[in-house]
């Protein structure tokens, strides 16, 4: 590979091409933008900005335009003489318009069309700022589940499902650091602070080998760097929960800083109605942005959230994540781009139960190093290449007596120790002028570190199959084993090739292909719809084996109009090896040995995802739409053996056949703007019982194949507007108001349907459970 690089390096200077460079920020704040197009329409050309603001296009010698553009900023043309490797520095001005009259659409539309990348999303969050959601507050997570392949577990419920996939098959990052738990109060609010947010970029399929770890999809999200020229503040109040963000210079041009910070307060009105039950969630976010000269430049950011709910003083529970990240950014040469980020991540869950007067503490942490560099080459060759270390420790469970009267015996649940690795390459390939290719391959390996207390099974069985009674029982162990820290207990390695390819039809359309292997080496240990604070995350080892992702996709990308209008449709079919699943009546709470209540799987996703788009005017939006399938089977281990659901396929419990959204906003005029989102959904899959018997005076439930039924189908309609009352005002002080209705139709949707037996009439009756009807909300948005 150093052999390629340093040819391809000499035959570049033979050819006395010379390289164009820079970074990219906004005028006003002096913050780096993320994937500005540099366009060169001689050449048919051009580049993005990477992660941190950066670029560099290699061209032959000789004069050329070069046109800045990015969406929501006016653009740059300038010509320049090229005959020196040349730094250029950009500054674009905020504008009103969409798209300013210098862009020159068609060749900005054709280099996304170039792009091998698919299967990705991407969304400004003042796109994501005009949708009308719950309560008012602005939510990255609901807003991603209006895209194509993207759903939620249900109203109330935390985290999002893509592909079929499940929840805990998320990579979720915050400056590259890993969030395990993205919701407040339990789904209703994400943990992302929309005004500290700079980017938000979904991989549903063809994901980078610098990403890994998940096998359904990864949400990469970075925070602003703050305002290095000037200082400002900015917030909201709303009804449930307001937010307060501070940015400004640490020395003007060069470092700055931001705190932002957000909390709900609903909780403090509650005992004007007499109720002792509390449940709110704060956070805050800070980043530290310093440029040492031309060459380096260093961050400091950092993310602390808790969730606080209590029912009067009998129970109290509190959770929530934290992250620190230091990263170093270094400029080699023209061409070599280097960060260097030291990661810690920490997800907490603690229950206090005072009515039986104990505490329970759980979580998982890791430290994080990891080492990523890119390599233009050339105008057609780059490459990324990495590397990447995680070590984890897991607390399953810690119960300790919360008084000293309290009965309950101290018992810890044994910790656990992993470290995780990779390494990794990947190469962006403009092989012709209408094929693009990128390849790369990503090698990970995994090792369960020794721990107290393993327990040891005879034929290494910790699960037996009842012939007798056809069910599943545990196995007794036969003894345990005592580990050092620096013993090996277990190891995994795998390759991860990934590939994908984009192959231009003409200067409108493109279609593209794409294949990826991902390995998950971490399992969420949850028997329910959705990830709940209590779900306990736990390492493979030698009785849990890594999920493993093979993907395929395809599909066409068409632009109409000079990108007035976008079309994109995709197809696509992923299997995943080794998905555990639990067996009937399987306990998770407390539980030490969880390889005796599991059994391994195999699930399979696909389906077919449009997304048309309507990209400038005063109306603007998209509609989506994603038809699909997704299953899973746990086939018996021997031919006696029953499986679960007898080793049928069946559905996983965030399987929807049609996904529907229409997303609109309309600028009325300066002052106005409106928008809407209405979404249609299948019913969550879900198990009735279909029979009942008669033991002992009491009515015993049969149920149905695992999730055979159906809950009725979702659906909703939200708006909102937004009021500028003084768009042209000079003043500092700048505010809007922002009238939502969730729900608009009251539509009841159903979150579960129980049953039970009526106490007066005898009867069994379904009982359906909605959490949301219709709710109007206001909220106050202001920035000085």
């Amino acid at each position: 590979m150093v052999l390629v690089v340093l040819q391809m390096s000499n035959l570049v200077q033979a050819q006395e091409k010379f390289t164009l460079k820079g970074s990219i920020t906004d005028a006003g704040s002096n913050e780096t933008l993320i994937g500005v197009n540099i366009i060169v329409p001689d050449q048919q050309t051009g580049t993005t900005t990477n992660e941190y603001g950066f670029y560099s296009i290699t061209l032959p010698q000789g004069e050329y335009k070069v046109v800045i553009s990015y969406l929501g900023y006016q653009s740059i043309s300038e010509t320049l003489i090229l005959n020196t490797d040349l730094t250029k520095n950009y500054q674009l001005e905020e504008s009103s318009e969409s798209l300013d009259e210098i862009v020159i659409t068609e060749d900005v539309e054709k280099l996304n069309i170039r792009k091998p990348q698919m299967s990705v999303n991407s969304m400004s969050i003042n796109t994501i700022k005009q949708m009308p959601v719950v309560l008012g507050e602005v939510d990255v997570i609901k807003s991603i589940t209006l895209l194509p392949g993207v759903t939620n577990a249900g109203e109330g419920s935390s985290g999002f499902n893509v592909r079929g996939g499940a929840a805990d098959q998320n990579l979720i990052l915050l400056d590259e650091a890993t969030i395990f738990n993205s919701s407040h109060l339990f789904g209703f609010f994400s943990v992302f602070n929309p005004d500290a947010i700079k980017d938000i970029k979904l991989y549903k399929g063809g994901i980078p080998a610098k990403y890994g770890g998940r096998v359904s999809s990864v949400l990469d999200i970075y925070q602003k760097d703050g305002n290095s020229n000037e200082f400002h503040v900015n917030g909201g109040i709303g009804i449930v929960s307001s937010r307060i963000l501070a940015e400004g210079p640490i020395k003007k041009g060069k470092g700055s800083f931001l705190f932002g910070g957000r909390s709900s307060y609903a909780h403090l009105f509650l005992p004007l109605f007499d109720i002792d039950n509390i449940a709110y969630f704060y956070d805050l976010n800070t980043k530290l942005s310093y440029r040492l000269n031309d060459n380096n430049n260093i961050y400091l950011s950092g993310y602390f959230g808790r969730d606080v709910f209590s029912i009067s003083d009998s129970f109290e529970n509190t959770y929530g994540n934290t992250v620190v990240n230091f990263r170093w950014n270094h400029l080699f040469s023209d061409k070599l781009f280097s960060n260097l980020s030291v990661i810690y991540s920490d997800y907490y869950y603690g229950l206090n139960l005072n009515f039986v007067e104990f505490k329970w503490d759980s979580g998982i942490s890791n430290f994080n190093l990891k080492y990523d560099l890119k390599h233009y080459i050339s105008n057609d060759f780059k490459l990324e290449y990495g590397i990447n270390s995680i070590y984890y420790k897991f607390n399953p469970g810690d119960i300790k007596p919360s008084s000293e009267s309290s009965g309950i015996n101290p018992f810890k649940l044994t910790d656990k120790y992993a470290f995780e690795n990779a390494i990794y390459v990947d190469a962006e390939h403009q092989v012709t002028n209408k094929l693009a290719l990128s390849y790369g391959l990503r090698v990970s390996s995994f090792l369960r570190l020794g721990q107290d207390e393993l327990n040891v099974y005879e034929n290494d069985n910790p699960i037996f199959f009842n012939n007798e009674l056809q069910i599943y029982e545990k196995a007794d162990p036969i003894g345990e084993e005592n580990y050092k820290r620096s013993d090996i207990i277990e190891s995994f390695a795998n390759l991860e090739p990934r590939f994908s390819l984009a192959y231009q039809l003409n200067d409108a359309s493109s279609i593209k292909a794409s294949y990826n292997r991902m390995t998950q080496y971490l399992h969420l240990l949850s028997n329910t719809t959705s990830p709940t604070p209590l779900d306990i995350w736990t390492p493979s080892g030698k009785f849990v084996k890594p999920q493993l992702l093979d993907q395929v996709a395809i599909g066409y990308f068409r632009s109409f109009k000079d990108n007035a209008y976008s079309l994109e449709v995709e197809s696509f079919y992923k299997k995943i090896q080794n998905r555990i699943d639990y067996v009937n009546g399987a306990d998770l709470i407390a539980n030490n040995a969880i390889e005796q209540i599991v059994l391994n799987g195999k699930a399979r996703a696909y389906g077919l995802e449009l997304l048309f788009k309507k990209n400038v005017g005063k109306f603007k939006g998209w509609f989506a739409y994603t038809l699909s399938k997704s299953e899973q089977q746990t086939e018996g281990r021997t031919p006696e053996e029953t499986g679960i659901n007898n080793g049928d396929w069946y559905n996983t419990a965030y399987d929807k056949t049609h996904d529907i959204s229409i997303t609109t906003s309309y600028d009325l005029n300066k002052k106005w703007t409106f928008s809407s989102n209405l979404i249609f959904q299948t019913g969550q899959p879900t198990t009735y019982p279909n029979a009942q018997y008669e033991y002992n005076g009491l009515n015993i439930p049969s149920y149905e194949g695992r999730n055979s039924s159906r809950l009725p189908a979702y659906h909703r309609l939200d708006v909102s507007a937004t009021l500028n009352p003084d768009p042209d005002s000079q003043k500092r002080w700048k505010g809007e108001w922002v009238f939502s209705i969730y729900n608009l139709y009251n539509r009841r949707n159903a979150a579960s349907v129980s049953f039970g037996e009526n106490r007066d009439t005898g009867a069994n009756e379904a009982t359906r459970l909605s959490i949301f009807g219709v709710i109007p909300s206001i909220s106050y948005n202001f920035k000085f």
